[in-house]
């Protein structure tokens, strides 16, 4: 009986697994497929069990197999990023990013974490007119006074607000979502600036599945100037896909971007569905920041109102000592407004 059952545990297992191991473009139920692949380490013991069980050598070495690679691609070697070189002063800043979902999110709740996270930058997609109306009238303002606010009816809106001075770079081209980029002021008399961009992409699904590759590819492409660079926001994409692992490996495959809570340890810590779906958490929500920058405290955070939870993280950002030459390894920013209540 467990070698006939084998095969419809296994053959699924399998099937996945191609999916996961071979880059190339699959199709959009192979890209949502691959989005669940820690839960598929469930099967692949079961399948291996029943090979032990049925005593078929076959079975066992694919079993075996399957289960190695479920190991390796649950436990990867190369998601921590390095301690960021003492080549400068450390500034540390507070981020968070949340998918208020069509602006329901609880404004009230996202409040209360900045305060009491003592959140430093704030990014939130799915920013509607009427949740910036409710943000502002549950304190917000107050606690990050600066802001650079693309707000939007739907899903397309996308706001960053700061404890410290912020200026507008502009945003990603070619998106459906508003990915705005920002420069966040690092403070101390040195001209030194964070480069951030909110990100938002489309979800895979449907025929949309090749202007999620584009705009993924659009947001790697933010990851090739100089300077400490955070990418924050939802990213509608998990470790387990290729194109997230591309962007973090960058033109050169080198991993030049971190995934914090990767590097945190804390890869497989869900962050949709919240509510709504009944489906496996996955994490598609993410803090990516270059190499110079290091994380801690990473944080999930479920709020009312969203299907998204928030992620929270400690940033440090080695920045050079203002007895040096602050900017030189800064690009030069382009005019564009400084942050105001837009």
């Amino acid at each position: 009986m467990c070698r006939w059952l084998f095969v419809p545990v296994a053959l699924p297992v399998a099937a996945v697994s191609a999916v996961r191991a071979i880059p190339v473009e699959w199709p959009v139920l192979g890209v949502q497929l691959v989005a669940f692949m820690p839960w598929v380490a469930a099967p692949a013991a079961a399948a291996l069990l029943l090979a032990l069980l049925g005593r078929s050598r076959w079975q066992r070495v694919l079993a075996a197999s399957l289960m190695g690679c479920q190991a390796f691609w649950l436990l990867p070697l190369d998601v921590r990023g390095p301690t960021a070189e003492a080549a400068g002063r450390p500034v540390t800043l507070v981020a968070m990013s949340i998918n208020a979902e069509l602006g329901g999110a609880d404004a009230g709740k996202i409040v209360d974490l900045v305060r009491e996270r003592r959140v430093g930058l704030l990014a939130v997609q799915e920013y509607t007119p009427q949740l910036s109306l409710k943000l502002t009238a549950a304190g917000l303002d107050g606690l990050l006074p600066h802001r650079i606010a693309h707000a939007r009816e739907g899903a397309g809106g996308t706001a960053v607000y700061s404890s410290s001075m912020l200026e507008d770079a502009g945003a990603l081209p070619d998106t459906r979502f508003s990915m705005p980029v920002v420069r966040l002021d690092l403070g101390g008399g040195g001209g030194a600036t964070l480069r951030v961009v909110a990100v938002h992409t489309l979800a895979p699904v449907g025929s949309a599945v090749n202007q999620w590759r584009k705009e993924l590819a659009t947001v790697a492409g933010a990851g090739t100037g100089s300077g400490p660079l955070l990418l924050a926001g939802d990213f509608n994409a998990t470790y387990d896909h290729r194109e997230f692992r591309s962007l973090l490996a960058g033109a050169g495959g080198a991993r030049t971007l971190v995934d914090v809570a990767a590097s945190a340890g804390s890869r497989l810590v869900p962050t949709w569905p919240m509510r709504g779906y009944h489906l496996p958490g996955i994490a598609l929500d993410h803090l990516v920041t270059t190499r110079d920058i290091t994380g801690s405290g990473y944080s999930v955070l479920p709020i009312a109102g969203t299907d998204h939870a928030a992620v929270v993280a400690t940033l440090h950002v080695q920045v050079p000592s203002p007895s040096g030459s602050a900017c030189a390894w800064l690009p030069a920013p382009p005019a564009g407004r400084r942050s105001g209540q837009g």
